[in-house]
């Protein structure tokens, strides 16, 4: 039964977000807390390990709370739910969307979901950004250093550094904090 749960909300995430994995976020953590199957210093936790290691971030972060929450079972009904309705929606839309990438309507649809996909990972990074830092010591010297090799990180993202140099780096300043 909770396999089924799994898929199911799952399959909603999937089917009711645009924007890939960091817009995926909020709905999937309002979903995992309400359900009670992690807790939200997990999801954090989650959220480092999806990114880190290979693959999509929301098909990573639905493996892991699947599997948390179900073993096995959980882990691949929770990637199957996650995954299955963007396979469905591109396996249709590829069919169809030459003819109609030029249809004014089409045009339209996708330049109004931009700005939401950008408010939706703007809300993502303020809700992992109030899970890490801890806003009434907003100042300390642990908050500010990690602010700093966060610029840092993104620095180096912008000259095209390699992920794993990031990773690394991002690593060790966590561990010398």
């Amino acid at each position: 039964m909770i396999c089924l749960k799994l898929f199911w909300e799952f399959l909603k995430i999937g089917a009711f977000t645009f924007g890939g994995g960091y817009a995926m976020l909020p709905l999937m953590r309002q979903t995992v807390l309400a359900n009670r199957w992690t807790t939200e210093s997990r999801i954090v936790d989650f959220i480092a390990v999806s990114e880190s290691t290979p693959g999509p971030l929301a098909v990573n972060m639905s493996t892991y709370i699947g599997a948390q929450t179900a073993g096995l079972a959980g882990a691949l009904a929770a990637t199957l739910g996650v995954v299955l309705p963007s396979f469905l929606i591109i396996l249709l839309i590829s069919r169809s969307y030459r003819k109609f990438q030029a249809s004014p309507v089409v045009k339209g649809a996708m330049e109004g979901l931009r700005p939401a996909v950008v408010a939706l990972v703007a809300a993502a990074l303020l809700s992992v950004a109030g899970s890490v830092f801890d806003v009434g010591d907003l100042l300390s010297r642990a908050n500010l250093a990690s602010v700093a090799v966060v610029l840092i990180a993104a620095f180096l993202c912008y000259k095209k550094k390699h992920p794993i140099l990031i990773i690394a780096v991002s690593a060790l300043a966590g561990m010398a904090l």
